[in-house]
């Protein structure tokens, strides 16, 4: 499953916001919390991200969540961007609200970013992005892209069908073309399935099986999914 010819390649003051649905790997739901800066000394956003990723991880162990991805984007009002999950795929809005909450209280307690930032807590949603060996094993067969670290062939970005992981590499069958490439971990930048009928189906089957919910259950048997999406205002912190 090489390819000869690839080379490389072988085979304190905050404001919140919730947008929301019933549950994660169908309907995107996010929690958002804006916070005014505190003090001026931080380091680069590199080992920010570590270190906010273990002030989170005890909270998202307590939980039951997994992490699927931490982001910190932005100059003088950063975003962090904290994307997670049950280990069965859910996340409702009720869960996103709830770790948001305690996220939120943990850097209030730690003041680990310097400058304003806003918090939002998210469900990966239908078209995920892929961030560990398993999500590439739990969605072989369906359509995604990557985006690698280097030029390969005189590209960086790829269009094709996962297949799994094979030897520690991420197998891909690039389309337009015969033989499965290998990717190592460490090359990928991004990757993030794309909305297909088919993920979509299978997204409302595994929606179907983790829910009691008769809305979701009749979901399970349309084509689409219906679009429900629960959004509230703006509100203070202090606000009753």
């Amino acid at each position: 499953m090489t390819s000869a010819n690839r080379g490389p390649i072988s085979k304190k003051n905050t404001h919140s916001k919730f947008e929301g649905g019933p549950l994660g790997p169908l309907f995107y739901c996010r929690y958002i919390a804006t916070r005014r800066a505190a003090r001026k000394d931080e380091g680069p956003l590199g080992s920010l991200e570590t270190t906010l990723t273990t002030l989170i991880t005890p909270i998202l162990d307590e939980l039951g969540f997994e992490l699927v991805r931490l982001r910190l984007t932005g100059a003088r009002t950063k975003t962090v961007q904290i994307m997670a999950e049950r280990a069965d795929s859910t996340m409702s809005a009720e869960d996103c609200a709830q770790l948001s909450r305690r996220v939120s209280a943990r850097f209030e307690e730690e003041d680990p970013i310097a400058d304003p930032y806003v918090l939002e807590v998210s469900s990966p949603g239908i078209d995920r992005p892929l961030t560990r060996e398993k999500d590439f094993i739990r969605w072989e067969g369906h359509l995604a892209k990557l985006e690698l670290d280097r030029m390969i062939e005189g590209r960086k970005k790829f269009r094709g069908i996962l297949a799994g992981m094979d030897d520690g590499h991420i197998a891909f069958d690039i389309e337009g073309e015969e033989e499965t490439a290998l990717f190592p971990p460490a090359w990928i930048v991004q990757a993030k399935l794309l909305m297909t009928d088919d993920l979509i189906r299978e997204s409302l089957r595994q929606a179907k099986k983790h829910s009691s919910s008769p809305d979701v259950a009749d979901m399970a048997d349309e084509e689409t999914p219906r679009d429900e999406t629960i959004e509230t205002q703006p509100i203070s912190a202090n606000d009753p």
